[in-house]
């Protein structure tokens, strides 16, 4: 039997590989285009009062919605601008109308392949959401970078639904601009001569001449006018806790410049200084300083916790950059002569992939908060507004088509460091969660590698295992929706015959480290690290069981033979469904719903009944059968089986009696792993440690039992232990 598992786990690897070579020759390239979803939406729906759509445009992918014949506005699909992608690796399509205004007009989602989110949740929240954009102004966003409006967020789909708002807002402002709507002025920075900063002019100056030209740029607020900036915003909990104190002292004078440069640099650093900050970056990256003094900081507390400037961003066109503690360098002194003293001088580095063009103008923005309760905070933004003087700028003579080329490389620059911000942000924003499993992955992992330490203590392991199940279940499933799929394994299959990209699986940060942590559990212990202990729905099975067998349900247990026999069917359905996203993604992805776990830990089985009482019903049989859905039916533990086969290392421990005579360990073991003749299936076994408790039990294991006999006798012979007294000749105790 050992040997027909072998050959059908390698069959199963040529499979993979022949289909997987297949479907690379045979993959068709499809560009997506605005006209392939008209069809699926009235132009009402996205112009109000159109009536039809006209001719596509032949400078930019958008057509016109015409009402009598007249253009009210235009429609455009979002992956015809920008590239950002879901969980699924591909674009989510969405139909978005605009008018000579530049404010949306409506909004709608046409075709996505987002396997674990969008699935299942009602429609009427993810339109809902889209419909919301519906007079959205995209002037605002323009000045704003695009954070001018609040992100609607879906319990279940935060991710997907901050890929979608990325998506509307970055593309809608490329059509704006791209059409002029709203004043928006078409990007023109690829028209004529490119200025770059000119690396030989290194004049030192002072500071009344930096200030003077515009190199160093100043922001100056004092009390007055802060107050004031929050009687006109009209909140009355700030209003009601003014700023105390003389109303001309300065609450923040704030200074920016762009420190690299090497005029400005040499003057404000010094020689020294500046030597060292050009060491630090690296290519293309550029460096600001910011200087400040008055009662407010420009830094305040919040990086010291999280890392991260919190208090300024800086802002160019469509780009926004925040600075972490890692850009970050505290500057002793200002080298120019005639500087003022300040309280705060900070270098902070604007990375290469951000798209910063140091030649344009860009704003530092400056949050001011007041707080107004324990927790409650209101907020104020104010603008610093920088243009680098043209004395130190050059510009760049190039060929025609040298240019183009190099305006097509930045476009893909641009767009893939949007993308990687939207990614880094979700991290920056789920450090706390990201922390708390990292603790649980570091805490299993300990247990594992002393798996015989923890194991020595029957009742320890028992209670431990019960209730890192329940942190899975009610926090890692239900709470963080962090729930592993087999759309994500073909998914990443999928991205790699297409152009792949590490952007897509970054997207979910819980997710991402769950994978990460599971290829590295592969190679030592199997599948069994996450189907037995990380997988929430395989924690809702166990559970459950529990619960049945202290309400004494009969557990039944199938013969070996069925047992055996039943095993390929989870190999068959994960096959079946790679072989279906070799044909389309969506389909497989659609079939997949063989899965619960939508229904069961993302759902909350808050869905339509068929797929709660699917759910319902693998769980009722889990009750009799413990993990039965494990054992028999999922896809996503054979996918995890087929590599497993690569494991370095056997963990769990055996003896030569186990199998011949004694089974004790395979009567207990709860998915029946273990073979009659002793020996460990590695595909099957989800390492719950039950055997290795076993294995040391000194009143379960028969080999145990035997050490413990023979020690005792040996400790008799030798005068360490007393003979105990047989209960056969010992004289019965008069009583007194």
């Amino acid at each position: 039997m050992h040997r027909l598992t072998t050959l059908f786990n390698t069959g199963i690897f040529c499979f993979v590989l022949l289909a997987t070579l297949v479907y690379s020759a045979a993959l068709l390239a499809a560009d997506a285009q605005v006209v392939r979803f008209l069809d699926k939406v009235e132009a009402g729906d996205l112009v109000p009062g159109a009536e039809t759509f006209g001719p596509l445009s032949e400078n930019v992918p958008v057509v016109p919605a015409l009402k009598g014949g007249d253009t009210v506005g235009w429609v455009f699909l979002t992956s015809d601008f920008v590239s950002t992608t879901g969980y699924s690796g591909k674009p989510i399509h969405t139909l978005v109308g605009v008018d000579a205004d530049a404010v949306i007009t409506g909004v709608r989602l046409v075709k996505h392949s987002e396997p674990i989110v969008l699935i299942g949740i009602p429609d009427s929240k993810i339109k809902g959401v889209t419909e919301g954009y519906a007079g959205l102004d995209l002037k605002a966003e323009a000045a704003s970078g695009g954070s001018a409006h609040d992100l609607d967020i879906i319990s279940g789909a935060t991710v997907t639904i901050m890929v979608i708002d990325d998506s509307i807002v970055r593309s809608g402002l490329k059509v704006a601009r791209a059409l002029g709507l709203g004043g928006l002025a078409p990007d023109v920075a690829d028209k004529g001569p490119k200025k770059i900063v000119d690396p030989d002019k290194r004049t030192v100056s002072d500071w009344t001449t930096l200030t003077g030209e515009g190199s160093v740029r100043r922001l100056s607020l004092d009390v007055a006018q802060i107050n004031d900036a929050f009687v006109q915003q009209g909140d009355q909990r700030a209003v009601s806790r003014p700023e105390r104190g003389p109303e001309t002292d300065t609450f923040i004078d704030l200074y920016v410049a762009l420190a690299d440069v090497p005029s400005i640099g040499l003057s404000l650093l010094g020689e020294a200084e500046y030597a060292n900050l050009m060491q630090r970056l690296d290519e293309g990256d550029h460096a600001i300083l910011v200087m400040g003094r008055g009662r407010y900081s420009f830094k305040g507390s919040g990086y010291v916790r999280g890392g991260i400037f919190d208090r300024i961003q800086l802002i160019q066109d469509d780009i926004s950059a925040r600075f972490h503690d890692r850009q970050h360098n505290r500057v002793g002194e200002i080298a120019a002569e005639g500087a003022p003293a300040f309280s705060e001088m900070d270098l902070f580095i604007v990375p290469a992939d951000s798209g910063f063009d140091p030649a344009r103008d860009f704003r530092l923005q400056l949050l001011v908060q007041r707080a107004v309760g324990p927790i409650d905070k209101v907020f104020l933004t104010f603008d610093l507004g920088y243009q680098l003087p043209d004395a130190y700028l050059k510009s760049e003579a190039s060929a025609v088509a040298e240019n183009q080329a190099v305006q097509t490389a930045d476009a893909k620059a641009d767009e893939a460091a949007a993308v990687q911000a939207l990614w880094k942000r979700i991290w920056q924003d789920r450090k706390a969660d990201i922390i708390v499993l990292g603790a649980a992955i570091a805490v299993l992992t300990l247990v594992f590698f002393f798996q015989m330490q923890v194991t020595s203590n029957e009742r320890f392991t028992f209670w431990f295992r019960i209730t890192f199940l329940t942190f899975t279940l009610v926090w890692l499933g239900w709470m963080e929706n962090a729930q592993l799929s087999v759309v994500n394994v073909l998914a990443f299959f999928s991205s790699l015959t297409t152009e792949f990209s590490w952007d897509a699986f970054l997207m979910d940060p819980l997710v991402f480290l769950l994978w990460f942590s599971v290829a590295a559990a592969l190679l030592f212990w199997g599948r069994g690290a996450y189907c037995g202990w990380l997988c929430p729905f395989g924690a809702l099975q166990e559970l459950t069981n529990r619960l049945a067998k202290l309400c004494r349900i009969p557990q039944i247990e199938v013969p070996w033979g069925l047992h055996e026999r039943l095993w390929p069917v989870k190999y068959i359905i994960f096959l079946g469904l790679f072989g279906l996203s070799l044909y389309s993604l969506d389909v497989a992805e659609h079939y997949a719903e063989v899965e619960p776990f939508k229904t069961a830990i993302i759902l909350k089985f808050q869905r339509a009944w068929p797929f709660v009482l699917f759910a319902v019903a693998l769980l009722a049989a889990g009750l009799f059968i413990e993990r039965f859905y494990c054992r028999y039916l999922c896809p996503l533990g054979a996918a995890l089986a087929i590599p497993a086969r690569l494991r370095m290392f056997d963990w769990l421990k055996r003896y030569r009696e186990c199998g011949n005579p004694c089974n004790r360990c395979a009567k207990e073991c709860m998915v029946q792993a273990i073979h009659p003749e002793g020996n460990i299936n590695p595909n099957e076994c989800l390492n719950c440690l039950h055997c290795q408790v076993l294995y040391q039990h000194d009143q379960k294991c028969p080999v145990c039992i035997k050490k413990l006999a023979k020690r005792r006798k040996f400790e008799v012979q030798t005068g360490i232990r007393k003979p105990e007294p047989d209960a056969k000749s010992a004289k019965p105790v008069p009583a007194e």
